[in-house]
């Protein structure tokens, strides 16, 4: 559920209009709703609640401090995967005991930089990178809490780019050799293994490949523990998915009551890492339309955004639902809706259906709050756009829009060209 709607023909986020956003500060610009946000938090979160658990959300879907700190309010911790997360997240007042680092190549100086804030483990994806955390905890004098993020090996149905827990995927460590990893570990002075992690993969829309990553995770983790290791976490990621177009994925209820089901024997505090099924379908794009094009072969609506502003339709061939800002009874016409970028991989939509739309005309580019703004370039030295939250009839700029003056201010020309 979303609060996007139609009110008297006009499409308003809550009880905010669009166009009045539009009007104060023009396109491209995303915008999201608390509400939504809300919403989704707590029902997934409810559905929890009968076991020990912590949700951290997973900040690389969308890491606005404003939308971290609206979680944090919640009570979400964050899950991170670079020291610039962790930096938002500590910003936005996040517990660090409630923050977990995962990700394959985290730095020396990255992993210092967590050990020093204390936050609750870290998710470690090889055997190099387990002994690099335990010389830096060794050199800071602090023992290092870590889980090893097993690869379970189970194909989690989802787009080969957000595929995580296969064999030939580069993240975690293969099931074979997690055990031996934690012998290595346990006598060790300075590393403390508290848990077990897991993360398969994104948008994913059926039980099953949770529940057969789940069933791999508690062999292990009885293995573990057999051997005197005390393990109090049982990380298991996230990845639920979220209706883009025709999907069905599971409800967070559904999802919750799987898990605990299969969990329960373990005794263990879970973690869950929610992201895109939070923030996914609260956030929308906003764009004008420039002009409409008409060759031999394609209608085309040119818009003024691009795939540097959300990159998921190029990148993953992502579907996502496309609305006028204003409501039209126009004749339907099948058009590309494609942007300025100099790339044939700009369009947000192909062979779609809309009613004819006219130059100046508004779209919303829907379920844009996940991996959209995150995922935004500077490509053509186009200004990222501006951020904006709305609670309900009130709305905030929560990042502004950039000025070409901010791209050029890092950059600098050699005095032998000058």
């Amino acid at each position: 559920m979303h609060y996007f709607g139609y009110k008297n023909g006009e499409l308003f986020c809550e009880e905010v209009p669009v166009k009045k956003i539009v009007e104060e500060l023009g396109t491209p610009v995303y915008i999201y709703s608390a509400s939504t946000i809300k919403r989704h938090f707590k029902v997934f979160e409810n559905s929890f609640l009968p076991v020990d658990h912590i949700i951290c959300y997973s900040v690389k879907a969308n890491s606005n401090v404003a939308i971290l700190s609206l979680l944090r309010s919640l009570g979400s911790g964050a899950d991170i995967v670079s020291g610039g997360e962790l930096q938002r997240a500590l910003k936005a007042g996040i517990n660090p005991q409630k923050i977990v680092f995962s990700g394959v190549g985290k730095t020396e100086k990255e992993i210092e930089m967590a050990l020093s804030t204390g936050i609750l483990m870290f998710n470690v994806e090889s055997l190099e990178e387990l002994e690099v955390l335990g010389e830096v905890a060794k050199r800071l004098g602090k023992p290092a809490p870590f889980a090893l993020r097993v690869n379970p090996d189970v194909d989690p149905q989802t787009h080969p780019y957000i595929s995580t827990g296969l064999k030939k995927n580069k993240f975690g460590i293969p099931e074979e050799m997690v055990v031996e990893a934690y012998k290595k570990a346990k006598d060790h002075p300075f590393l403390k293994p508290i848990g077990l992690d897991a993360h398969i993969g994104s948008q994913i829309t059926s039980i099953s490949p949770f529940k057969d990553a789940l069933y791999r995770l508690k062999k292990i983790w009885e293995e573990i523990t057999s051997l005197g290791i005390e393990l109090k976490y049982l990380d298991l990621g996230g990845g639920l998915g979220i209706i883009y177009n025709n999907e069905e994925p599971p409800l967070p209820e559904e999802y919750a009551e799987a898990i605990i089901k299969e969990a329960q024997d373990l005794k263990a505090t879970l973690i869950l890492e929610p992201g895109r099924v939070i923030v996914g379908n609260a956030g929308i794009l906003v764009t004008k339309v420039l002009y409409n094009k008409e060759n031999l072969e394609k209608k085309f609506v040119i818009v003024d955004a691009g795939m540097n502003d959300l990159i998921r339709p190029a990148f993953y061939q992502a579907y996502h639902k496309i609305i006028t800002v204003e409501e039209k009874n126009e004749e339907e016409v099948v058009v590309d809706i494609v942007g300025p970028i100099c790339e044939s991989s700009d369009f947000f939509a192909k062979d779609r259906k809309i009613p004819r739309v006219k130059r100046g005309d508004l779209l919303a580019i829907m379920s844009a709050g996940a991996y959209g703004f995150v995922m935004s370039s500077n490509y053509n030295s186009r200004p990222r756009v501006p951020e904006v939250l709305v609670d309900g009839d009130r709305f905030f700029v929560i990042r502004r829009r950039e000025t070409i003056e901010d791209l050029l201010a890092p950059e600098m020309v050699p005095a032998l060209y000058l």
